[in-house]
């Protein structure tokens, strides 16, 4: 056989072998859009769910920090607290250094120059209905020889917490043998000052604050005042 003809047969057989390559089935092609529609459906669940655990990493960040802050201001305003009155009852001409109530509480201490003019101010803590929940006020004013005076520009309420379902105050002295008494929901020895003073808060889905309870260190100090150990539990 010539060269020629070998060269054509080789030429012959090489053509053959490309003519058998075949591509992909549509099988094989639907079956790889599956795979791939999964991959992506799983990645971007696992990126949403990544998503959605930050999320709520942040908000707990935020809800931790804000109760620190409102707690650290109550404990510190209620912790200052001076037997100081700033009205008379009118009925029995005692002076009102303390009024506790279960959604309101109202007392004296020295104002701090970074949220005013310093002195002694009126405090004055209130639970208010915000059309969705309730939440904690504090007005503030000035208090002069046992008197409230009135300033030609009142400050305004600070809203010290919103989207609350429930605060509420509670009231504990001693009692006649000296022993830490029960809670009180209203403090009607309104000339003394409590021995302490519990705050709850719950928020709108229901889940409660840490508890705060703030001994005052002066309770003892008003006239008429119970002089003894402070102690919580």
């Amino acid at each position: 056989m010539s060269r020629n003809a070998r060269g054509g047969a080789a030429i012959h057989r090489s053509g053959g072998r490309g003519g058998n390559a075949r591509g992909f089935t549509l099988v094989e092609v639907l079956l790889a859009t599956v795979l791939l529609a999964a991959g992506l459906a799983l990645a971007f669940a696992s990126l949403g769910a990544a998503s959605k655990t930050a999320a709520r990493g942040e908000a707990m960040a935020q809800r931790g920090e804000r109760e620190r802050a409102v707690e650290g201001f109550l404990r510190k305003r209620l912790a200052a607290t001076r037997p100081v009155p700033f009205a008379f009852d009118t009925t029995s001409n005692l002076p009102q250094r303390f009024i506790g109530e279960p959604e309101r509480l109202r007392f004296v201490a020295d104002l701090p120059d970074y949220l005013g003019r310093g002195g002694p101010y009126l405090h004055d803590l209130a639970v208010e209905d915000d059309g969705d929940g309730v939440r904690l006020t504090l007005v503030l004013a000035m208090v002069l020889a046992g008197e409230v005076v009135e300033e030609r520009e009142p400050r305004p309420p600070e809203h010290l917490v919103d989207g609350l379902r429930e605060a509420r105050f509670r009231y504990r002295t001693l009692d006649e043998s000296g022993a830490l008494g029960d809670w009180q929901e209203r403090w009607e020895a309104v000339d003394r000052l409590p021995l302490l003073v519990e705050v709850t808060l719950t928020d709108r889905d229901g889940r409660h604050w840490p508890p705060l309870v703030v001994a005052l260190p002066l309770a003892g100090n008003a006239p008429g005042g119970v002089i003894g150990p402070v102690l919580t539990q």
